[in-house]
């Protein structure tokens, strides 16, 4: 008897059954990868009127609404948002917290409390990526397919906008990369010198 012959057929069938269980995997890991860059968006439009799952309010360290983005949120959505926050008891600096969207006709909110800009020695890079990274994370965990950012702490914090354009579209690229939600991340740039610099980022190649 000579078991030969068979050995290889069972070995092949193993790396075949193997192969096959892989591709579905490196299919989804080149998809994410893929199409990062195609998933983003850059729009001039009111953050507050966008019918996504999820918006990003560039929100202060107690929640309670301000000037700028985050005043316009609180606005828009009514009381309910601010009712909700007070719950929350604040947001430390480069953290998220969720709520619901209330009367906007988004369906949720996160909140992102971007850094105060002092000279950048102050861990404010760091901080703002935080941000990103974790609302995105958020995103992800929760499955929202779409989701708005604006510009966080371009405004009154003082954030330098071409440092914190190449920031955000950095966190976002990566985490895109990995993640399959949310499948569309939309740029929010009402203000004119930020829809700018976004657009030279976007047309400038990766290194």
């Amino acid at each position: 008897m000579d078991p030969g012959p068979p050995r290889p057929a069972r070995v092949q069938s193993r790396r075949a059954r193997a192969a096959r269980r892989a591709r579905p995997v490196a299919r989804r890991a080149q998809r994410a990868r893929v199409s990062a860059a195609a998933r983003v968006s850059l729009v001039r439009e009111d953050i507050t009127t966008l019918d996504v799952d999820a918006i990003v309010n560039a929100a202060n360290s107690s929640l309670l609404g301000g000037g700028g983005v985050d005043g316009a949120i609180h606005r828009a959505a009514g009381p309910g948002l601010l009712e909700e926050c007070r719950r929350l008891g604040g947001c430390p600096t480069g953290d998220v917290r969720l709520t619901r969207g209330h009367a906007l006709p988004a369906r949720w909110v996160i909140h992102a409390v971007g850094p105060i800009w002092r000279g950048g020695d102050h861990d404010e890079d760091a901080l703002l990526a935080s941000c990103y990274r974790k609302a995105l994370g958020l995103a992800a965990e929760r499955g929202f397919a779409s989701v708005a950012f604006p510009a966080i702490s371009c405004g009154v914090y003082g954030f330098p906008i071409p440092r914190a354009c190449r920031i955000a579209l950095d966190e976002i690229t990566r985490a895109l990369a990995t993640a399959e939600c949310p499948a569309r991340v939309l740029l929010v740039a009402f203000d004119p010198a930020v829809h700018r610099e976004y657009e030279r980022v976007l047309s400038t190649p990766q290194t």
